[in-house]
């Protein structure tokens, strides 16, 4: 069975609670339930995680290289400032989501540019907490 890895980086684990305007009002644990309904659906596993740690997050994505064949990353604020979780990144050979929730082209400048973009394969942004679930569909076909 493919594995996804469904990474959340940092404030994520606040969703529903914190700036519900920009974000909404579904929680992470109501994406954790949709992944893995949706990938028992697509016959795909998931090893879903979130981490407020920088560190964290790049273990996790070193995990999935021997793990993984797919890896869908919100990489919150870490986006814009991480050029090691970008290096991490580069090592994983399978496709790459790049995920976020809100439009960050529509919001302040300094969401405008991300670093992890360099290695994505695929970007998605602007779909609100269901673009999880389009992210995971769209995995599924590229591991196929």
């Amino acid at each position: 069975m493919r594995t996804i890895f469904v990474l959340n980086g940092p404030n994520l684990n606040l969703l529903g609670e914190r700036e519900p305007d920009i974000y909404g009002h579904t929680t992470l644990a109501d994406i954790r339930r949709w992944c893995e309904s949706d990938a028992e659906e697509l016959g795909l596993a998931i090893d879903f995680r979130q981490s407020n740690f920088e560190g964290e997050i790049i273990e996790a994505i070193h995990a999935a290289r021997k793990d993984a064949a797919g890896i869908i990353i919100n990489p919150a604020a870490y986006t814009f400032t991480s050029i090691a979780i970008l290096d991490a990144l580069k090592t994983f050979n399978g496709p790459k989501i790049e995920l976020h929730i809100s439009n960050v082209h529509q919001r302040e400048e300094i969401y405008h540019k991300s670093l992890v973009s360099k290695t994505a394969t695929a970007v998605m942004a602007g779909f609100g907490a269901y673009g999880y679930r389009l992210a995971l569909r769209a995995m599924a076909e590229m591991t196929r």
